[in-house]
């Protein structure tokens, strides 16, 4: 039997400039996504990266490193929100690519929460679950429900042991 290490994540308070996206997108909520047959991202993310819809996106800042945004939020984390999958760009100054849509993460204040490797899609389910179950005193503020996202980069290139970090944006 194989011994699962729970590492607690690392955790830190930081304060991000606007940030411009180009991606796809779908409407879910969180439980839906637990339905596998019902959910939504997993199909968002496969034709993602199956496509290789990243290589159309005009003006890459970090071709490679993927965000996955939460935005549009219906209410809190148990109501529907728009699920983001793309890429940061420099400006919006080209046409979209068919299907793509542009999104700007708002400057604001965040928890920054750093997973320890873990295999996918364990590592960010985990991350997620551990993030709902915080209270606002545990999480470091009150969650504002405006962008929340996730970067995957070079320490995501191992399926078994990605670390990534993942966003809460609270109220300053």
């Amino acid at each position: 039997m194989e011994k699962i290490v729970e590492q607690k994540m690392q955790r830190e308070s930081v304060s991000k400039p606007e940030i411009k996206l180009i991606g796809i997108c779908v409407r879910t909520n969180n439980e839906q996504e637990l339905d596998k047959m019902k959910g939504k991202i997993f199909p968002c993310i496969q034709k993602y990266f199956h496509g290789a819809l990243f290589e159309k996106i005009p003006n890459r800042k970090k071709p490679g490193t993927t965000f996955c945004a939460y935005t549009d939020y219906e209410s809190d984390y148990t109501g529907d929100y728009t699920y983001f999958v793309g890429e940061e760009v420099s400006s919006f100054d080209r046409p979209l690519p068919e299907g793509f849509q542009k999104l700007v993460i708002p400057s604001q204040q965040y928890v920054k929460f750093t997973t320890g490797p873990a295999p996918m899609p364990d590592v960010i389910i985990n991350a997620w679950k551990e993030i709902w179950d915080m209270s606002p005193k545990e999480l470091g503020g009150k969650r504002c429900y405006k962008t929340d996202f996730e970067i995957y980069d070079e320490r995501a290139a191992d399926h078994q042991n990605i670390v990534l970090d993942v966003y809460i944006g609270i109220e300053s």
